[in-house]
């Protein structure tokens, strides 16, 4: 059985990262919600308290019973956690005079504690805390300090329960690594054997238990998590999986085509669809993007129904979901505000009565690519950008017409092409055109012209959560901008987008 760490979440807006660090030191870690408590069986080798918005002074905030962890498993406890255990062991905890926000340096460490080995002198960290710990037990050991928070880090005695008042799990805590792997390693035991290569001889191994001779029905999208996913399950399962591929109308230029062909060479088994005229005709005279990715949505479930019951006696519907949609799912406020309509599969009606398979749902997006190279999948499927579910439905602003796709396809092909022949497109995370619902006074040759305008944007991200927009060459823009306005008929003007992710998202819709 795989060796684990459990991450109880208070609602930290770090608690994913925390996760994402512990995987990348090789050891398997799950999220819970403090709320929802898992089963904690041999398999568990420690326990991460994480941080919280709440403070551990309100009469609401999240409670947990560490005292039965700790007897059992090593405990640490981040920021909140560290409060909590401090306060509920009859330490102290007051708001702090100076509220500690940002980077600051370790002053004093206790380089003879197992969790500080090797952190340098003045190492830097960094604070988010608005409450400080200003008193704890006897039995206590303050194991590092900065020089406005005495207990910046500590040990219970006589136990492997620890706190620590920042966050090692961000880069701007510059030794941050080094304390988790000293708690992974040195006090939980972690063994560091979690990686690409053990994750899928166990996931094609439970695949093959689980499925049996039964079919499978999944539907591609060319992306990378699905496309991993079926993999997976090809392997497993081989001929009984069914793949179908829908041509919306609304991917890139010749993407159906390419990526069909594609997946027919990785040997899958895969029907590709063409539902062109369908979706561009119940999305005729619509403006509003929530509409759109309902119709969308509403659409892709009649076509891939109709396509799933072609095929006989089928029991499972494969998707390609992963770990942060789960987290999502269960976190501690429930499912958060809608943004936008969901726009993957998703919600599929009873009527089908399948029963779901998802070999991805325990992993972040760059370990879903890592899985990927180790099953051999072409680096071009595996180096894609995101792209919407929707696809250029939501990069048309407005009404979508069959002429506006056919623009917004010429321009994107534009854009990305140079973008990949300068080198440039595998160091954005996101890139995409948008065509916008505006007309701009131009001038070709004598004539005046009055026509449309393509909006770029590119975004460098780690895990679309947040975003900074990509600083592009200025003579690459200028050559891209040249070469759309000169073949695109149709477009006049072209502007690039140098907004980050917060306050907008990565798409316009």
């Amino acid at each position: 059985m795989q060796e684990k760490i459990i991450i109880l979440d208070f609602g930290s807006q770090y608690t994913q990262l925390i996760a994402r660090r512990v995987r990348e030191l090789n050891v398997y870690c799950e999220i819970h919600p403090f709320n929802h408590l898992p089963q904690f069986d041999d398999t568990v080798k420690g326990v991460i308290l994480s941080g919280s918005p709440y403070s551990v002074r309100q009469d609401d905030a999240p409670q947990i019973d560490f005292k039965s962890l700790e007897q059992k498993f090593p405990v640490l406890g981040v920021c909140y956690g560290a409060q909590y255990i401090a306060q509920h062991s009859g330490g102290e905890v007051k708001p702090s005079s100076i509220r500690e926000y940002g980077r600051a340096n370790l002053q004093f460490i206790a380089n003879d504690n197992v969790l500080m080995k090797n952190i340098s002198p003045a190492s830097q960290v960094w604070m988010s805390h608005g409450d400080t710990i200003y008193s704890t037990p006897d039995n206590f050991e303050i194991i590092a300090s900065t020089d406005t928070v005495k207990v910046a880090a500590y040990h219970v005695a006589g136990t492997n329960t620890y706190g620590i008042q920042f966050h090692p799990e961000v880069t701007h805590s510059t030794e941050g690594k080094q304390l988790l792997e000293n708690f992974l390693v040195d006090i939980c035991g972690c063994k560091q054997d979690w990686n690409p290569d053990a994750f899928v001889e166990t996931t094609i191994a439970e695949l093959k238990a689980k499925l049996g001779d039964d079919k499978v029905v999944l539907g591609l999208s060319g992306g990378v998590d699905s496309s991993v996913a079926a993999v997976l399950l090809h392997h497993a399962i081989g001929k009984n999986l069914h793949c179908i591929f829908v041509d919306n109308g609304l991917l890139r230029k010749n993407e159906f085509e390419a990526v069909l062909d594609s997946y027919k060479h990785m040997g899958l088994n895969v029907r590709g669809i063409d539902a062109k005229d369908r979706f561009l005709s119940q999305l005729a005279g619509v403006k509003d993007p929530e509409q759109k990715r309902k119709i969308i949505g509403r659409v892709f479930i009649e076509v891939f129904d109709d396509a799933a019951h072609e095929v006989q006696d089928v029991k499972w519907l494969g998707q390609g979901t992963i770990y942060p949609d789960v987290i999502e799912s269960v976190s501690v406020k429930g499912p958060s505000a809608t943004i936008k309509s969901h726009h993957n599969v998703g919600g599929l009606p009873d009527y089908m009565k399948l029963k779901i398979v998802e070999p991805l749902n325990t992993l972040f997006k760059d370990e879903v690519r890592k899985v990927g190279k180790a099953l051999g999948i072409d680096p071009l499927i595996l180096g894609r950008h995101p792209f919407p579910g929707p696809g250029l439905a939501i990069r048309i602003l407005g009404d979508i017409t069959p002429e506006k796709v056919a623009i917004l396809q010429e321009a994107d092909a534009i854009y990305t092409n140079n973008l990949k022949e300068s080198g440039w497109y595998d160091k954005v995370w996101q890139a995409g055109a948008i065509f916008l619902p505006v007309q701009s006074v131009g001038v070709m040759g004598d004539e005046r012209t009055y026509e449309h305008v393509i909006c770029l944007r590119a975004v460098g991200s780690l895990d679309g959560m947040t975003a900074d927009w990509s600083h592009l060459p200025y003579e690459l823009l200028a050559k891209i901008s040249n070469e759309i306005i000169n073949n695109v008929k149709g477009i006049n003007r072209v502007v690039y987008d140098i907004s980050s992710k917060p306050p907008a998202t990565i798409e316009w819709e």
